[in-house]
């Protein structure tokens, strides 16, 4: 019988391919030896065919429930002291979990409240980062910091605002005190809305160089697809409600009408995320009627978002100031965030 687990490892999974087998094997051949996996079917259809094994759990949902979802069920079959998430279509090298638990074993929970741990991952095409932690903007869209540059710029352990939920590891206590992902948000954002939720409850993220993950980006839901487009800023906003003070909130409206100017022009030079989606085939005119659901659905959505800021608020072990301060440490400007 194996020891209980230091680490459980979620992946959840929707179309449960080739990308998932790759990803499943980097999981067997990791150095560190004591985890275990817990693989959660969102295709609704048992598409997981994986013999379940000792360390490899299966999780299948009668439909897609989501990421978050997905990542809380897998914390909830778990009883780990850290929880790791990875994509279905990320490879880990074999030292991805070794780097990242001497990272957080160097770093009690008492004392720096550590409870957050982002992995270097890179683009499987190019060998570029795709993210080093995330970055946020004044309108609360995130973006990978790093992204398309050498890894090489990013090769010293320091301080991030919060991982990407693409490859990261969580402490379980720090989750046990401000809660799991918010199944709301179906797809996108939820580790923005996570991270934020930990910085506000005075935890703190670590950047672990040498904990790599290969991602082929966007593999699962597509690049710029239509449901993309609409729960991107749908939970954008959702996050803003929450996580931002109310005296941020005007000014994260203006930003993001800034961001829609930028998206139109990177589109009529064909760069930036409306370009690709306009290239994909979909109509670009769109974009607008998008964003209009996204904030019908923030206005349906506002009581229950409301609450979720009263509550944040009340438990929060840092000012306004210094949560101020943070997202200007690890800003991102919108005009780089339409670019990208």
């Amino acid at each position: 019988m194996l020891p209980p687990p230091t680490v459980t490892v979620v992946v959840p999974t929707l179309a449960a391919g080739d990308t998932l087998a790759d990803c499943l094997r980097s999981l067997e051949n990791q150095t560190f030896a004591n985890f275990d996996v817990i693989v959660v079917d969102n295709s609704g259809s048992g598409a997981v065919t994986h013999t379940p094994t000792q360390r490899m759990r299966v999780i299948a949902n009668h439909r897609n429930v989501g990421f978050g979802a997905a990542v809380n069920q897998g914390y909830c079959s778990s009883s780990a002291p850290y929880l790791a998430t990875l994509n279905d279509d990320a490879v880990a090298s074999p030292h991805w979990l070794e780097a990242l638990v001497r990272a957080a074993e160097a770093r009690p929970s008492a004392g720096q409240r550590i409870g957050m741990f982002a992995s270097e991952v890179r683009l499987a095409e190019s060998g570029a980062l795709d993210s080093a932690g995330m970055l946020i903007a004044a309108d609360g869209s995130s973006k990978q910091r790093g992204h398309g540059e050498s890894p090489a710029r990013f090769s010293l352990e320091h301080d991030a605002l919060f991982p990407s939920g693409s490859a990261a590891m969580y402490r379980r206590n720090m989750l046990e005190e401000i809660g799991l992902f918010d199944e709301s948000y179906f797809l996108y954002c939820e580790d923005t809305d996570l991270g934020l939720r930990a910085r506000w409850a005075g935890w703190e993220c670590a950047y672990v160089p040498g904990a790599v993950v290969e991602h082929q980006y966007s593999h699962s839901a597509g690049r710029a697809s239509s449901l993309k487009a609409y729960l991107v800023e749908r939970n954008r906003i959702f996050t803003v409600l929450k996580n931002f003070p109310l005296r941020m909130w005007a000014g994260a409206s203006i930003a993001a009408h800034l961001r829609y100017w930028w998206h139109a022009v990177w589109m009529l030079r064909g760069l930036g995320k409306a370009a690709e989606f306009r290239d994909q085939g979909n109509s670009a005119w769109k974009l607008p009627l998008y964003v209009a659901r996204a904030h019908l659905a923030a206005f349906a959505n506002f009581p229950r978002l409301w609450r979720e800021h009263r509550r944040i608020r009340g438990s929060r072990r840092i000012s306004i100031g210094e949560f101020r301060a943070l997202l200007a440490q690890h800003s991102i400007s919108v005009r780089k965030v339409a670019e990208l």
